[in-house]
């Protein structure tokens, strides 16, 4: 009862100053229209909800009812539970109501503003039709609605949605990246706000940036605008004030122009300032991300009429299709790799800030640059994370749905848009770019996925881009199908894979045809493209499937699983998985084998894919501009597609791609039995030593190799070559990179410069420098063993006598088939090894990071060790930020490794691996 009482008073809003304000409706009552009279009825004050649904705000209808603790996730995540939701409650309207107070004031006006309602609604003030669907339509439809002659003291608001269907509405969906949520994603999925100003209202703010390169030694001219509306019968006198806080919130700059505005005339107005010497936004692997902070005031007779400020970011962004028709985006003048994936929201469309910040943690521990967001554009606190922590964001329209149901797009029987779509359209482009406009995170926007818009869409969307002043790349579409007149190519391909393809696919760029034969192998920008990967653990496992699920997700790969895939899509089975685990590693014994066989070829999926973008980033012929990880996350508990779990839990695809983004890298190229040197930073460089060896799964070294080489800014290059020779037998080719020169590591100290105050290395987690100033390398050659030699990187792949062979003729949208699999078999029958850990230094340091030594101590190599933390049930603990993991250690070797606790309730460490018996360490 004290609950509910609380919740009804967070539905009552007080304005009574006289300044202008703004406030949130913080919850709603909700519930379905079979139950409810006519809507209008029920937008009057003191109606009676006690039996309708509570809920803080925002929330799609699921969304509600979940946390309203009608429905719980971990009900509905259970095997197939959501299936047995009756989707028809939600085939018909729903009402949202709350009520709000206002002490009303001489010359003020009142505004219902809206950012994002699905799929179309009808709002209703004290009796009053405000809006219907045909404006209030479209999931980023945010509209501003004048509601002063209807208010008074007490006053409600009712919003009566309309069902969402992707087919037909300009909304989200998840394509086919998991269930769709049964009611669609209807609802008030963003924040609705009641807004009061005075005389002259205050438009969308723009922040302009102009400032030339090389940016660090140029002055940055700074616009600030927006339009500004004369809500009067008389020409008014609007002072227009800018004001300039640095990064630290001490004022730099103020400018004011006067404006005189005519009866109901709406006026662009701008200030300009330069900011000298300025503090310059980089991606976090570049530097650190200085905000400033824009302030505008519009001023009538010396009274507040309105005000917003926005924080913002010097920096640039542009991109050009190279003499391939590859997109290359550069920042802050340097050529800019995307080394991104895909985001998927909350299946129930949920914003939990505390959710997305572990996602962010997550993307930078592994090393990725950018997040790639699909249609689902999610909530302002996103573009303001990122913007802090250096995270670039590619948003975009969404595929496969309304949003694409043009008559050149083949692939799609639906209904081709109306004018009433374009329209939603417009509103939605213009809604959206003055949201994204001012954040430096924004690497650009695609205005169209797997199809470009059509001529009339693409004028809209860049005019609405236009009048939000956006400044970055905007690009036709995230595929080389087709582009609109008034673009250009979009330099981006769409050719997959999605589905599992081996190690070998990401290096074999060279065909005898053409380029484009080789489809997603690592040349060109990779706009979504993945081998499927992405098993969960067995902790996760458990917690969304029963015993029987658990049992058919090894033994019946051609049964479709509920948390694969839509049940209309080609995902959903493990069949071609399956198949290649079986054939390259064996056919497993129990689950358990099966899951730790399904890290391993999750880690080599991931590794193989990153390592050959980042190594062919400068390559001669067809260079690898970027690549779109498919995906970052999940939406919800999947069993592929995901770089971690949707418990934040990382498995062998984290640690696989983690392995390969290490800012400064060495990579085996085992099509070419190659060499490759990787340095993605922008000022380290000087002397390194590489050393390598090749090992019989006996722990006999069979060969070493030792370069001495010189590493350069944002670059990548072939080496030598380290052939392993003719194989009859698995081996492992272990490789490292040390820094010789110890005083260029970090090259310049200018804390505004490239990599001031940036990681040094992936950072979001403990730095991973694969081991601490206590490492031995073992059996490794005693040149790189000795000395000052820092390890900056170690990589060990498991070689068979032969590659998998692939049929690059008989290739789908989503894999390439393999007539001859690698035998991979004799790694499940290594001799045993044993493992010590121990702890180094004290438990734990102001980051809750822990500092330990794995030590080998067998004459065998102790191959792929997993290191996990446990509660006292024995229960995973997330998220926890291993340095390194799924790593081997050659004979005698020792290496340190950290861990940063995320998560709470560690009590122990638990270290397995495949000729490992589990050992385990208390955590007192």
């Amino acid at each position: 009862m004290i609950a509910q009482a609380l919740l009804v008073l967070l539905f009552t809003l007080v304005s009574g100053a006289s300044s202008p304000s703004r406030h949130r409706i913080p919850a709603w009552h909700l519930q379905t229209s079979v139950l409810l009279p006519d809507p209008a009825s029920l937008s009057h004050p003191a109606i009676n909800t006690s039996s309708w649904h509570h809920a803080p705000s925002p929330c799609t209808l699921l969304g509600c009812l979940l946390k309203a603790g009608q429905l719980s996730d971990s009900h509905l995540w259970l095997s197939s539970n959501l299936a047995t939701i009756n989707e028809s409650h939600f085939s018909v309207p729903w009402i949202y109501r709350a009520e709000f107070d206002l002490v009303p004031h001489k010359g003020h006006h009142v505004f219902i503003e809206t950012h994002g309602i699905s799929s179309r609604a009808d709002l209703f003030v004290n009796g009053h039709l405000v809006a219907d669907k045909t404006v209030q339509s479209g999931a980023f439809g945010g509209r501003l609605y004048n509601v002063s002659p209807l208010v008074a003291n007490r006053n409600a608001l009712v919003v009566r949605v309309y069902p969402s269907d992707a087919r037909y509405d300009l909304v989200q969906t998840f394509v086919d990246w998991n269930p769709y949520p049964p009611d669609n994603g209807t609802g008030v999925w963003r924040d609705v706000w009641v807004r009061t100003t005075g005389p002259v209202l205050l438009g969308a703010v723009s922040v302009h940036v102009d400032i030339h390169v090389p940016i660090e030694h140029h002055s940055a001219r700074v616009v600030v605008e927006a339009p500004i509306h004369n809500l009067e019968h008389q020409t008014l006198q609007v002072a227009v004030q800018s004001v300039i806080l640095d990064p630290h919130g001490n004022k730099i700059l103020s400018s004011e122009t006067v404006v005189s505005l005519d009866p109901a005339k709406t006026h662009r107005a701008k200030v300009a300032h330069v900011i000298d010497k300025p503090q310059i936004w980089w991606p976090r692997q570049w530097g650190s991300q200085p905000l400033y902070t824009a302030m505008l005031t519009l001023t009538v007779s010396q009274a507040t009429s309105d005000s917003a400020h926005h924080r913002f970011g010097i920096r640039t962004v542009s991109s050009r299709l190279t003499t391939s028709n590859d997109t290359l985006f550069s920042v802050n003048g340097h050529e800019f790799q995307v080394l991104g994936a895909g985001y998927a929201p909350d299946q129930f469309y949920r914003w939990d800030p505390d959710r997305f910040a572990m996602i962010a943690q997550h993307t930078l521990s592994l090393g990725l640059n950018t997040i790639r967001l699909e249609g689902t554009l999610e909530h302002p606190a996103l573009y303001d994370a990122a913007d802090e922590l250096g995270i670039m964001i590619l948003p975009g329209w969404v595929c496969c749905s309304a949003w694409e149901a043009w008559p050149h797009n083949k692939d799609l029987n639906l209904t081709y848009w109306s004018d009433a779509q374009y329209e939603t359209a417009r509103a939605s482009m213009a809604h959206e770019a003055a949201m994204m406009q001012p954040h430096p995170s924004v690497l650009g926007f695609l205005i169209g996925s797997d199809s470009w818009p059509d001529d009339r869409a693409t004028d809209i969307y860049l005019d609405a881009l236009d009048a939000a002043r956006w400044q970055t790349p905007v690009i036709a579409s995230a595929s080389m199908r087709g582009f609109p007149a008034r673009l250009g190519p979009s330099g981006m391909k769409m050719d997959g894979p999605y589905d599992w393809v081996p190690p070998n696919y990401w290096f074999d760029t060279e065909s005898p045809v053409d380029d484009e034969t080789r489809l997603g192998a690592a040349f060109g920008f990779g706009s979504e493209l993945g081998a499927g990967v992405g098993t969960p653990e067995m902790g996760s496992l458990k917690r969304f499937l029963s015993p029987q699920d658990l049992q058919q997700l090894w033994t019946m790969p051609k049964k479709p699983l509920f948390h694969m895939s839509s049940n209309r899509s080609v995902f959903r089975t493990r069949r071609i998985y399956h198949a290649a685990l079986v054939s390259r590693y064996g056919q497993p014994k129990s689950l358990d084998e099966y899951l730790l066989l399904a890290q391993m070829a999750d880690y080599e999926a991931t590794r193989a894919q990153h390592e050959a973008y980042t190594a062919r980033w400068r390559a001669d012929h067809r260079r690898a501009t970027g690549s779109v990880y498919w995906m970052l996350n999940s939406a919800w508990p999947s069993l592929h597609w995901s770089l971690f779990d949707a418990y934040m839990h990382a498995g062998g695809a984290y640690y696989g791609a983690k392995a390969a983004l290490r800012q400064e890298n060495v990579v085996y190229d085992g099509v070419r039995g190659a060499v490759w040197l990787v340095n993605r930073s922008l000022s380290r460089h000087g002397k390194r030593r590489i050393c390598g060896q090749v090992m019989s799964l006996d722990g006999t070294r069979l060969a070493n190799l030792s370069l001495d080489v010189v590493t350069e800014p944002n670059s990548a290059r072939w080496l030598a070559d380290f052939d392993v020779g003719d194989l009859d037998e698995v081996v492992l080719v272990r490789l490292s990179l040390h820094q010789v020169d110890h005083g260029d590591l970090h090259g310049n100290d200018d804390d505004d410069g490239p990599d001031a105050d940036g990681p040094d290395d992936n950072d979001g987690g403990p730095e991973d420098d694969d081991g601490g100033p206590d490492d031995d390398d073992g059996g490794s050659d005693d040149a790189c063993s000795h000395g000052n030699n820092e390890k900056l990187s170690q990589n060990t792949y498991w070689v068979p006598p032969n590659l998998d062979v692939l049929d690059w003729p008989n290739s789908t949208f989503y894999y390439t088939p393999v007539t001859t699999y690698a035998d991979l078999s004799s790694l499940r029958h290594m001799q045993h090894a044993t493992i010590s850990i121990k702890v180094l230094g004290n438990k734990y340091d102001e980051a809750q990071t822990l500092a330990m030594e794995l030590e080998n101590e067998s004459s065998v190599p102790a191959f792929f060790v997993c290191l996990n933390v446990v509660d006292d049930m024995g229960e995973d603990v997330n998220p926890v930020f291993w340095s390194d993991n799924y790593l081997s250690l050659l004979p005698g070797e020792r290496v340190g490794v950290e861990v940063g606790l995320g998560g709470e309730g560690a009590k122990r460490i638990v270290v397995r691996g495949v000729n490992v018996e589990a050992v385990e360490m208390e955590l007192d």
